[in-house]
């Protein structure tokens, strides 16, 4: 179960983002719904979820454990090169951030859904630091 009802303000807010990715397509609501728009592009086709976030600038651990549910249900998404989930997070003044949800990591990345360079990647699971290739060393 999700908490509350859409965030509708983020989500008015999300389509023109979306638009400048690809063509858009928003899912319709319920109890059952695992994105909010589907962006259609070339590749890759990316399914998004768009949150209200009360703590924008919190740790990628803070948020993976207050989005958990979230996070699971865009993990359930298949995947392959061609196919994304992301999760839109939107602070009450209007600031956004991007994931680029992975089997069992978080990639921040940009509204263009590229990734951010200076940013660390974070498994939500073992909660450390890690590398396109697997665990950073310590």
């Amino acid at each position: 179960m999700t908490r509350g009802p859409r965030p509708h303000r983020a989500l008015a807010e999300a389509i023109p983002i979306a638009k400048t990715r690809g063509i858009t397509q928003l899912a319709l609501g319920g109890p059952e719904r695992v994105f909010d728009i589907a962006i259609i592009s070339k590749l890759p086709v990316t399914f998004a979820r768009i949150m209200f976030a009360p703590a924008i600038l919190a740790g990628i651990p803070e948020l993976t454990d207050y989005f958990k549910e979230e996070i699971t249900q865009l993990r359930i998404i298949a995947r392959d090169a061609a196919i994304t989930a992301e999760l839109w997070l939107r602070s009450k003044h209007g600031t956004w951030r991007f994931f680029l949800v992975r089997p069992d990591t978080l990639v921040e990345i940009d509204r263009r859904g590229d990734r951010l360079i200076s940013i660390q990647t974070v498994s939500y699971t073992t909660r450390v630091l890690v590398g396109e290739d697997g665990p950073s060393p310590s």
